[in-house]
């Protein structure tokens, strides 16, 4: 008997005979079921990510010559400020909340959240942000001061614009706060009994990495942007010179955050790949505690890197030194989680399958990101690149390359046990293809853009860099046309697909213990531990089940206030 057969046999007793299929109208209400809301985070973010997406491809269309022909200085400021605003704060970070919506109840074995309410309120938070962004752009009146927002220019441009950009975001990280605290709460105390920290599918640790991060920092990013809202609208000088403030101290607040902000969205799909490669490789993940406190130290040290963005700022040289070691260090526990990855697929069976494909090629261009980043925090290096295009590549790279394929890779693996559904695998390799092929065909040449010393944030530039300018914008065309297939499929498939076994691929963790896609409160008995996580390739035979089981099927569920 394998483990997959092993651990399914364990929970035929908590297998309800239906799986509550649900009427398509509850997605749009205020569901307080963990699973809808996941689902609500994911197509809501998937609808920003596309028109994220149009924003980018008209700024390059700008870019593809050197002139301004596309559209008007003022609209492309506005188009870049908002292309970064909703990929980052509506389509990543979201997206990462609704995967540990979905799956952490069910990966732990709780019937739902440990705060099903606030959980509804935090998703709703979100699409009036979202919309109030949009809106700005048809309105006339967008933010153009760039992401960052930066004062003094923050300060002189729209004022009406601004404002919308602070309430939105301001809305935004209040969302991502009170999914932190559901998510902490719900690992620490919802674990079903004889669960312990070492036996969490190491999706779960990276959400408590993610959630502690996002509570330390985001009140910091919160904190400037009312000070912002305050100099913008009632005239007081906390980052105005002409009154005495101070700019630097913003950007001191603001990188607090968006420095962790990378890592909170990049944790989460550091735990999904690491959900991924061992069923896919059918081998034991390589490692488990080196890459589940590999998570906890990057969320650590991500709070002690954030000046690195500001080495041309003035800042003294004792501090850039500081900096600049911090953030080689945080190289170390990113590395551990690659070679751990590494070893795992290493002479394993791997099944070249659409969220393998996709797993594989976050491995390859995150590495290339994360070698770009070690390069930036180099200080004399830094100073020659700041501020030009070789940041993009390496953000891109990082961001694109790292949550935006681990995005995929997830949505292709857990597709079946939240649809009941198996996805077009055809399609979903040309999806895979495409983006890859796409993403190095877009960001690569910006490297050399940016040693060459093309500035970012321009919409007119000089001649000599037309020619890589035109590799980046087809290469950006190539990235929309991947993603039509990746919606084909995914409607269709969702209709019409072949019906999805409750275990499709194999798995070992407790989600794949229930039916595709699962009940309404998961689980009809209290799910049993009869393997590891990640037991692949162990035999029965030396399997202590005795010890694992620590619980009877009929015991009351966890709660957060049982002693778990």
């Amino acid at each position: 008997m394998t483990q997959a057969q092993l651990q399914e046999t364990a929970h035929i007793h908590t297998l309800r005979e239906e799986s509550g299929d649900r009427k398509w109208w509850e997605f749009f209400t205020f569901s307080t079921d963990h699973k809808v809301i996941g689902i609500q985070y994911l197509v809501t973010s998937f609808i920003f990510y596309c028109i994220g997406g149009v924003m980018a491809d008209l700024v390059r269309t700008e870019l593809r010559t050197p002139d301004i022909d596309f559209v008007t200085p003022e609209v492309y400021n506005s188009l870049f400020t908002l292309h970064a605003t909703i990929m980052i704060f509506l389509w990543i970070v979201p997206a990462g909340a609704g995967f540990a919506n979905y799956l952490i109840p069910l990966m732990i074995g709780a019937r739902d959240m440990a705060f099903p309410r606030l959980n509804a309120v935090a998703f709703w938070m979100i699409p009036p942000a979202g919309v109030l962004l949009t809106l700005s752009l048809a309105v006339g009146d967008a933010p153009d001061a760039g992401w960052t927002s930066y004062p003094p220019l923050s300060l002189v441009t729209g004022q009406v614009g601004e404002a919308i950009w602070i309430t939105s975001v301001l809305l935004l990280g209040t969302s991502s706060i009170l999914g932190a605290i559901n998510f902490l709460v719900t690992i620490l105390k919802m674990r079903v009994p004889g669960m312990g920290v070492h036996q969490m599918p190491l999706f779960c640790w990276a959400m408590m990495a993610t959630s502690a991060l996002v509570l330390v920092s985001t009140p910091v990013l919160a904190g400037a942007l009312i000070l912002l809202a305050f100099d913008l609208l009632a005239g007081t000088t906390f980052f105005n010179p002409t009154g005495g403030g101070d700019p630097v101290v913003y950007q001191h607040m603001f990188w607090f955050y968006s420095h962790p902000a990378v890592y909170i969205m990049i944790l989460p799909f550091f735990g999904a790949i690491s959900e991924i490669l061992p069923v896919h490789a059918r081998k034991p993940i390589f490692g488990y505690k080196a890459i589940a406190y590999s998570s906890l130290a990057i969320s650590f040290l991500g709070l002690i890197v954030w000046a690195h963005h500001m080495f041309t700022s003035g800042i003294p040289g004792w501090l850039r030194m500081f900096f600049m070691i911090t953030t080689m260090i945080i190289a170390v526990p990113t590395g551990i989680k690659i070679f751990g990855w590494l070893a795992t697929i290493w002479g394993g069976k791997i099944s070249l399958n659409s969220p393998m494909i996709f797993a594989m090629g976050f491995l390859g261009t995150f590495v290339i990101g994360g070698i770009s980043g070690v390069m930036l925090a180099s200080v004399p290096f830094d100073i020659h690149v700041h501020d030009t295009y070789f940041v993009v590549a390496h953000l891109h790279y990082v961001l694109f390359g790292g949550s935006v394929l681990g995005i995929f890779a997830a949505i292709y693996h857990w597709f079946p046990k939240m649809t009941g559904r198996m996805i077009n695998e055809f399609w979903g390799k040309v999806h895979a293809v495409l983006t890859i092929f796409g993403l190095n065909m877009t960001f690569l040449p910006m490297h050399k853009l940016g040693m060459m010393g093309m500035n970012r944030r321009i919409a007119q530039y000089d001649p000599k860099f037309t020619s890589l300018n035109e590799i980046c914008t087809y290469g950006s065309y190539i990235l929309a046309i991947s993603t039509l297939p990746f919606i084909i499929n995914a409607v269709w498939s969702w209709l019409y697909g072949p019906k999805a076994a409750n275990n499709p691929w194999g798995g070992l963790t407790l989600e794949w213990m229930t039916t595709s896609p699962p009940a309404i409160e998961n689980f009809e008995k209290l799910p049993v531990l009869t393997t590891g996580p990640y037991d692949y390739g162990v035999s029965a035979k030396i399997v202590d089940v005795n010890k694992v089981l620590s619980i009877k099927p009929d015991e009351p569920y966890p709660t957060i206030e049982s002693n778990v």
